[in-house]
């Protein structure tokens, strides 16, 4: 559906903008993927549905991730100023001794995020994923799962009784 917006100017209303709801959502032939989260989306077509690599991957990556998430979830500097923080008489003593201990360095700790982490493992399998299609065997056998995928895409599952 289009809408055209229009500013007030004056005593005339002039279009100024217009926004066409069904060209916006549409997407081009292929497989495309969409990330809808509190304040926006993201859109990124043309993506390969690298189905039996993930599953592969995600297997043979376990190693790699745990590490990978270890390493993440490490304790690290933070960018907040504890000189700026309210801190009770106790805490500050304990927090002094702790500088004291760790150095000046230990003033501003943090550790990673949920998202952070998860992003890592993603990263990780990805990474794995690429590594396993570098074998011709597994990249031919991935070839022929994607073909027989999209081969069956729009057919109707065979129910077994």
């Amino acid at each position: 559906m289009k809408k055209i917006y229009y500013e007030k100017i004056g005593r005339k209303y002039v279009p100024v903008s217009e926004y066409d709801s069904n060209y916006l959502d549409s997407f081009p032939k292929g497989d495309h993927l969409v990330s809808v989260y509190p304040g926006g989306q993201s859109r990124r077509f043309n993506v390969d549905p690298n189905y039996a690599a993930l599953i592969a991957a995600g297997r043979v990556a376990e190693d790699a991730m745990s590490k990978a998430i270890s390493n993440a979830t490490e304790i690290r500097r933070h960018k907040w100023d504890s000189e700026k923080r309210e801190l009770t008489p106790k805490q500050r003593k304990a927090w002094d001794n702790l500088v004291k201990e760790l150095g000046v360095e230990a003033r501003t700790l943090e550790w990673a995020s949920a998202r952070e982490v998860a992003e890592v493992g993603v990263k990780v399998m990805q990474e794995e994923a690429m590594k396993l299609l570098e074998n011709p065997t597994v990249k031919n056998a991935y070839d022929q799962f994607i073909m027989v995928c999209e081969l069956t895409k729009n057919e109707t599952p065979q129910r077994s009784n």
